[in-house]
């Protein structure tokens, strides 16, 4: 008898409702109230917080400039929380019913997944906010594959039988996360502030929504939708072996090709992966996917793979690598290289087995040869340096296991093995030995390395944790050398500013010498202690304060007041000058560090002049002493701007040769957080990133790892040094992407000569 507590429409999974009708309408308008509801609580509990995040930050900022754009976050985010709030939910609403009239866009005909993550060459806090956000949805994504499974499913029911994912589901991490960085636009704060308040997203939102999938499915199942489903994702690999050698359930969907085992990112992985599987195919002759090569022999089973490769591993983990990569120079001699694991595998089969398998499937050495040119890549890769190359190719085992229990791992650019192996080679590419003198980044990628070569059989949760070990290191290392950066920015930006202000200074000095013949102590005072005084008040006050016009004000006074007193009309415009004059000059002398007696005695010389002007008697040691520049009462400290034109012309840069040469383009391109790698004279090298472009001089500021200073260079010299050699400018696209890219490329190359040619 039917129990009267069940739901009397039970829809099943092959059963389609449409989402236009009444009852799928309906659904979707309780989906859509249910997670109104609970984001409305959650977006609130997230602003709650951003005082105190941003106000524990101000206090502990490392100076008064970076506690201000705190400080003004907060300010910024009081103002524009209720903005922000219900730009959110109306994004999100927004999502929910077009999802439900299946009107999402389209690119080519091929639907855009909502909240997909793509990123291209946007600016560097696009990059930083993307990379942030790719991080974010892809951490939640792992955390709720159970619910979020059983969420898709259901919605894949009222959507009319469609296909739903977590990328396509308005309610997912990714969809949540990208509604929060549209509705941020509201928000005119720096990124600094944003990427405070994105983590604050991730643990005050994020973070909760699995009690968001726990009541939708609960009250898509009072409602009758799909109430068997079991509250299970396939998994993504990983279980041991049973006892009789069949493969696990993940695994058995893998090696089928079943795309329920298989999420892409929007489809362009995929693409790729199947680009990479019909260009293995046609090199050995276009033979069926999942055929043995050589004919219908007894293949090995995933779990005999596993287990010869978990053997090799344990070996390869104290002995090195068993594969002994040479960086090959045609496709013949890479397929040749990743044979001889091929062969290690089929020998390892044979003494577990009993007997040895002729070959491998079809599918399995596709897998066994992309990981083999993978990590081949690695080794020929001049974006890492020798010693981490090395470092890294002892993951290929390691790496060919993941692949074979997980075919994600080429198809998904957010897998956990994927993204653990381009955060190391991220982390490899600035390290040098002169940067890493404590060893601490080569010891964490040792370690790494040593880890999943010790410990990971068949759990892949394990390059997710040793992923966000990675990251709280590098974390920690950025934050030390942030401070250290900023440091050696701003004292290259205050030499520069001063030398600025000392060619300004020189220059508004001189101009208004120009042809005249001052006296010694007239000239001197100007071009020494008065400069000095000028470039003072640009520092402190600026070129467009009144102080500043009052200093230049003087220094017409005082030429002024070198012009010959003839007349009795002259003479009293001069006496009515002096004491504004003396006022200036002790006020200006004692800002630039003239003691009192340097003061009374340089002006106890300006009266012998001026009464020497006036006519007045007075003894003639005291006007030769006047007259003479050897006996100017002006401290050595004091030392001249600039004594004349020739001299500040001297001093300013030769102007650069602006020719349109690659190089030139290559260094105009060049953006702060670009890494290059310098050669120096004695053919050792350098990694540096790019710091900062200084906006007065146009010189390109590098720094090292730990944020010390290694050079800079003007545009001039750094196209100089590109062309010549001495400097190379990093890749910043993932090692991985970077990889499959050129092994698509040497697939695509003819193959002029058999493997045995190459002998």
């Amino acid at each position: 008898m039917k129990d009267a507590s069940e739901p009397s429409n039970i829809v099943s999974l092959s059963q389609r409702l449409d989402p236009s009708s009444e009852r799928g309408g309906a659904l979707l308008n309780t989906v859509r109230d249910i997670a109104s509801r609970r984001l409305q609580l959650l977006i609130n509990g997230l602003f709650e917080h951003v005082d105190d995040a941003l106000f524990d930050l101000a206090e502990k900022a490392e100076n008064n400039a970076a506690q201000m754009h705190y400080f003004d976050g907060m300010r910024e985010v009081r103002k524009r929380r209720p903005a922000v709030e219900r730009s959110f939910l109306n994004i999100v609403s927004r999502g929910i019913a077009d999802f439900a009239s299946q009107q999402r866009q389209t690119l080519g005909g091929v639907p855009l997944p909502i909240g997909s993550v793509e990123l291209t060459l946007v600016a560097d806090n696009e990059l930083e906010e993307s990379l942030a956000i790719t991080s974010m949805i892809g951490k939640n994504e792992t955390r709720l594959t159970r619910d979020l499974f059983a969420v898709n499913q259901r919605l894949s029911v009222i959507y009319g039988g469609m296909r739903v994912e977590d990328a396509s589901n308005p309610v997912a991490p990714a969809a949540l996360t990208q509604a929060f960085r549209q509705a941020m636009r509201e928000l005119s704060a720096e990124m600094r502030v944003k990427l405070i308040i994105y983590k604050l997203f991730d643990r005050y939102v994020l973070a909760s929504l699995d009690e968001l999938y726990q009541e939708i499915n609960a009250e898509l199942v009072r409602a009758g939708v799909l109430p068997q489903l079991r509250q299970e994702a396939p998994r993504q690999a990983g279980a041991a072996a049973d006892s009789a050698g069949a493969p696990s359930e993940a695994v058995a969907q893998v090696q089928t090709g079943s795309t329920q085992a298989l999420p892409d990112d929007g489809g362009a992985s995929n693409e790729l992966l199947q680009t990479l599987r019909t260009l293995f195919s046609a090199r050995r002759g276009g033979l069926p996917e999942n055929l043995p090569m050589g004919g219908p022999l007894q293949v090995p089973t995933v779990n005999e793979l596993i287990g010869a490769l978990s053997v090799l591993q344990s070996q390869a983990s104290t002995l090195g690598s068993p594969l002994p990569l040479r960086g090959s120079q045609s496709n013949a001699s890479v397929l040749r290289e990743v044979a001889h694991l091929k062969e290690q595998l089929l020998a390892q089969i044979g003494s577990l087995r009993g007997e040895r398998p002729g070959q491998v499937a079809t599918m399995d050495e596709d897998t066994i040869d992309l990981v083999g040119m993978l990590f081949e890549f690695i080794l020929e890769d001049r974006n890492l340096p020798t010693e981490m190359q090395v470092m890294l190719a002892r993951l290929q085992i390691p790496y060919l296991k993941a692949a074979i229990l997980d075919r994600r791992l080429f198809a998904h650019r957010q897998h956990p093995a994927r993204r653990l192996l381009d955060s190391l080679a991220d982390a490899a590419k600035g390290w040098s030995a002169e940067s890493d003198r404590d060893h601490r980044l080569h010891d964490k990628v040792k370690a790494i390395v040593d880890s999943l070569l010790q410990e990971f059989d068949d759990d892949l949760s394990i390059f997710e944790r040793l992923n966000l070990e990675l990251q709280e290191f590098q974390d920690q290392t950025r934050r030390r050398a942030e401070v250290a950066e900023q440091r050696v920015a701003e004292s290259t930006r205050g030499r520069e500013k001063l030398e600025q202000a000392r060619r300004r200074a020189a220059r508004e000095i001189l101009s208004r010498i120009g042809d005249y013949s001052l006296p010694p102590l007239i000239h001197g005072i100007l071009t020494r202690a008065w400069a000095n005084y000028l470039v003072l008040t640009i520092l402190r006050q600026g070129e467009e304060s009144s102080d500043f016009r009052d200093a230049l004000r003087f220094v017409n006074d005082f030429i002024a007041s070198t012009r010959a007193a003839r007349s009795i009309e002259e003479r009293r415009t001069l006496r009515q000058m002096l004491p504004g004059i003396e006022r200036s000059l002790r006020r200006g002398l004692a800002n630039v560090a003239f003691q009192e007696h340097d003061i009374e005695r340089l002006l106890a010389q300006l009266h012998t002049y001026y009464r020497h002007q006036l006519g007045e008697s007075v003894p003639a040691a005291e006007v030769q002493a006047v007259e003479e520049a050897a006996t100017l009462p002006i401290p050595e400290s004091i030392q001249p701007i600039a004594e004349s034109e020739a001299e500040l012309e001297a001093s300013e840069p030769a102007p650069e040769p602006m020719e349109d040469t690659p190089e030139q383009r290559v260094v105009a391109a060049l953006k702060p957080g670009t890494w290059l790698e310098f050669i120096t004279e004695d053919e050792t090298s350098e990694r540096a990133k790019l710091s900062w472009i200084s906006p007065m001089s146009g010189r390109y500021l590098f720094v090292n790892r730990r944020g010390l200073k290694v050079a800079d260079h003007s545009p001039h010299e750094l196209a100089t040094a590109l062309a010549a050699g001495q400097a190379r400018v990093l890749e910043s696209t993932a090692l991985f992407d970077r990889a499959l890219d050129a092994i698509v490329g040497r697939l695509s190359q003819p193959a002029t000569a058999n493997i045995t040619d190459t002998e």
